[in-house]
């Protein structure tokens, strides 16, 4: 079972990364909080874990630190939830902002990200309220770092916003309406920014 991997970042995109350890790429799916967090392409990057078998596959599932594995555990234990509703609810809450909803049982905000309905989101809150002590003890430094790329001009940043919010599974043209939004008022805005500006624009037309 793997539970850490470290080597050299090769591919960086927004729900997915290669790293490559003694001359072998792994493929890593990883929540849009983890990509915020990773160096650039060609720097050593170390990641937490999580190796899930199935039938037809073997997919590692990738984390910035131990809580937000112990989060991704947590909500791949609760009935219906795999680890595709599981990244997409820690695209868009931390692990003290998922401890906080399921705390006050705030079930909107939960249900809030992408592919979670109401139904997903209630029983979150009904089988985690007694697990989630854990959650809110904060990241500790180390690991893989924050890289904010400045916006250049070019039209790669937002063609990488997009595509993190295609991979949380909005439709193409809706990404790009919301990311050309955010761009139209901040220009110069970092790709974390405008991802997360784009997806409070796309939740508040839910």
């Amino acid at each position: 079972m793997i539970a850490s991997l470290s080597g050299t970042l090769r591919v960086r995109e927004p729900g997915r990364v290669v790293v490559e350890t003694g001359g072998v790429g792994y493929e890593v799916l990883v929540p849009l909080s983890t990509y915020y967090r990773l160096p650039a392409v060609g720097n050593p990057v170390f990641l937490e874990i999580r190796q899930i078998v199935r039938e037809d596959a073997l997919t590692l599932y990738g984390f910035s630190g131990a809580v937000e594995k112990r989060a991704f555990d947590l909500l791949t234990q609760v009935q219906h939830v795999g680890p595709r509703h599981a990244l997409s609810i820690l695209s868009v809450l931390t692990p003290a902002e998922l401890a906080d909803a399921i705390s006050r049982e705030d079930i909107h905000k939960l249900d809030a990200a992408p592919g979670v309905g109401p139904k997903v989101a209630e029983r979150v809150v009904r089988e985690l309220r007694d697990k989630i002590g854990d959650l809110r003890i904060a990241q500790p430094p180390g690991g893989a770092r924050v890289v904010a790329a400045a916006h250049d001009g070019s039209p790669a940043i937002v063609d990488d916003a997009v595509s993190a919010l295609v991979n949380l599974a909005y439709k193409p043209v809706e990404a790009r309406r919301a990311v050309d939004s955010v761009m139209g008022e901040e220009p110069t805005a970092d790709l974390e920014t405008i991802i997360r500006k784009s997806l409070a624009v796309l939740l508040g037309e839910k």
